[in-house]
């Protein structure tokens, strides 16, 4: 008796073609449309580092409504999180959204990673002929450290300061680390950082303006330089005239 062919599996394989959102699976002959496969959103989280590493530098502008360049800002970003042990977390600006908001004498500067998993807000004000920072905002939400740990927020806040001052068109600059306590548990890492809000022509940076921590770093060895050589020339010139009276009371004798 000869077998029978299997020919079920040809309609199938012809529905496939010709009707889309139809998919095969290949344990049965069942039809199954892709809109009732089971999916899973997948949700952006930072993963906390147990060592730090230099933060990648990223250039951030904003512009009005007109298309005016009223903020820019170049900076690596580093999240540091005390929590039992220091974790470490760097801003990554291929991820990071830029928004905010320009006026005449307020400003907003706006990173959100995706699903708003970490974020960084600068409010900037002005005051007649100089710009600074006033409020400065961070939060970040990363997976959890350890097995069977809850899945936590670290945020905090630097308000009612002035961070960052410069003079109107010109920009703050700073190679050293600037380090910010915005709460027990976080603490932010700017390095390096050059901002300017408000007036930017033709979007770039107008002169700089040094922070102390560069101030220091410049001026300290000059000084520190100075009192060295300083020491030297009074040794010798002590040297030389302790010779010399020795040489004059000699000639008495």
């Amino acid at each position: 008796m000869m077998p029978r062919a299997h020919t079920g599996g040809w309609p199938l394989f012809f529905l496939a073609a010709i009707i889309p959102g139809l998919h095969l699976q290949r344990s049965g002959s069942s039809v199954q449309p892709d809109s009732e496969l089971p999916s899973e959103a997948q949700i952006y989280q930072p993963v906390l580092q147990p060592s730090a590493a230099s933060p990648p530098i990223g250039t951030y502008m904003l512009k009005s409504l007109a298309g005016k360049p009223c903020i820019k800002a170049t900076m690596g970003v580093e999240y540091i999180v005390r929590e039992k042990k220091t974790w470490y977390f760097n801003l990554d600006p291929s991820r990071t959204r830029t928004s905010g908001y320009c006026g005449k004498r307020a400003a907003l500067l706006s990173l959100t990673l995706p699903d708003n998993a970490a974020s960084l807000q600068l409010t900037f004000r002005k005051e007649k002929n100089l710009f600074y920072v006033t409020k400065l905002t961070v939060h970040v939400s990363p997976l959890p450290v350890c097995r069977g740990c809850a899945n936590k927020t670290y945020s905090g806040l630097v308000a009612h300061d002035k961070l960052f001052p410069a003079a109107d068109g010109q920009s703050f600059k700073c190679k050293s680390e600037y380090l910010l306590l915005t709460s027990s548990e976080l603490r932010i890492k700017l390095v390096p950082l050059q901002i300017q809000a408000f007036t930017l022509p033709r979007g770039r940076y107008g002169k700089e303006v040094e922070c102390w921590a560069d101030y220091n770093k410049r001026v300290i060895p000059i000084i520190v330089g100075g009192v060295v050589v300083s020491l030297i020339l009074i040794a010798v010139l002590t040297f030389l005239f302790i010779k010399d009276r020795r040489q004059q009371g000699y000639d008495r004798i």
